[in-house]
């Protein structure tokens, strides 16, 4: 049965979104303001038309800054999950697919990542280039890949032993055509909620890596390292610092709300056993 809650949070996150990626794409191309700027003369102002967020201690604009933030810290939060998710997904399904030392290996490789915390992990391979962006992008992604390779793993490991692959497998079916019909409707309802929420975990990280000034360093504008900037300055300009933590707090609420309405209509889609035949087996023509 439908959750009468579930269209309206999946919605809901979506309307989040959209309007937090137009701000990101539309603020930095049509405010006419580089984000870098510098005007001493008006540090700290308070918002107004020429300045709808107002100004921070250097004079540039808040606007600008946010939009060129929200920006940065999507774009490579959904970048970092892709890469992370493409391979993770694909050598998860390859070590239940070959099994032996292929999988042994892998495994190995798993949990020799997750013996590392993920935040450390990014820390250690962002200091190989100090405040670059390639660098935390490449750690977020290989922080990420082990959840997608488990998840995968776990998920096609009993529908490779079921009888439809076996089936397919009997009938020299391709593997492509196996991954496609059998294998992906297993995994890619999973993967549909981890992408939400892996989105989430890059675009925190990267922002507490920012806030402790070890992640992006100036001039860039960026969340974390706004909220360091701005910080010393809550009670004379609260305005400033409200801005970041709102388009982080709306961010991350969206991306949830996304994954768990994702999760409930993926609940919803799945397949179900026919009344009276709950333990039908699949039949060759089902294979093909």
């Amino acid at each position: 049965m439908r959750s009468p809650l579930n269209f309206p949070r999946r919605r809901s996150g979506l309307a989040i979104l959209s309007v937090l990626a137009l701000m990101a794409v539309l603020v930095p191309g049509c405010s006419g303001t580089d984000p870098a700027v510098q005007d001493l003369r008006n540090s700290l102002a308070a918002p107004s038309l020429a300045h709808p967020l107002g100004t921070d201690l250097l004079g540039r604009d808040g606007l600008a800054r946010l939009g060129h933030a929200a920006r940065l810290s999507l774009g490579t939060g959904l970048l970092a999950t892709l890469s992370a998710a493409v391979p993770g997904a694909l050598l998860g399904v390859l070590a239940a697919w070959r099994g032996g030392w292929v999988e042994r290996l892998l495994v190995m490789a798993a949990d020799a990542t997750l013996a590392v915390p993920s935040l450390l992990l990014v820390l250690l391979v962002a200091a190989l280039a100090p405040g670059q962006l390639w660098a935390l992008y490449l750690g977020l992604s290989l922080a990420l890949w082990v959840e997608y390779f488990r998840v995968c793993r776990a998920q096609v490991r009993p529908v490779l032993a079921g009888p439809a692959v076996e089936a397919a497998r009997l009938l020299g079916l391709p593997p492509l055509l196996i991954l496609r019909r059998h294998l992906w409707p297993a995994v890619g309802p999973m993967l549909v909620r981890l992408l939400p929420l892996s989105v989430a975990q890059a675009v925190l990280s990267l922002s507490a890596l920012g806030f402790i000034g070890v992640g992006l360093q100036p001039p860039q504008a960026e969340l974390g390292l706004m909220l360091t900037e701005y910080l010393p300055h809550y009670d004379e300009a609260p305005w400033l610092i409200a801005a970041p933590v709102s388009v982080l707090m709306m961010l991350v609420l969206g991306l949830m709300l996304a994954a768990d309405g994702a999760a409930d209509s993926s609940d919803e889609a799945a397949p179900r056993p026919l009344a009276g035949h709950p333990h039908r087996a699949a039949s060759l023509e089902d294979a093909a």
